[in-house]
């Protein structure tokens, strides 16, 4: 399965990373791949939990991705 994930640098240092398709599942890390490291196992065990409870198991839907230049 594939979803999408937002990364967040914050101001302080570290990232805080969210996964918006599976609500509440959100990490963080002192680096970028210190995050999503961590965000893929909270996404793992979430994911783990609605199949252990019997709960459907969301899936991403509409989401598109549009990259826009600006002049400058």
């Amino acid at each position: 399965m594939g979803y999408t994930v937002i990364l967040e640098q914050e101001p302080d240092g570290g990232y805080v990373v969210h996964t918006p398709a599976l609500p509440g599942c959100v990490s963080q890390g002192d680096t970028r791949e210190q995050a999503l490291a961590n965000i893929r196992e909270a996404m793992e065990l979430y994911i783990e939990d609605c199949i252990e409870a019997g709960d459907p198991v969301p899936k991403e839907v509409g989401r598109e991705f549009i990259e826009v230049e600006a002049a400058t």
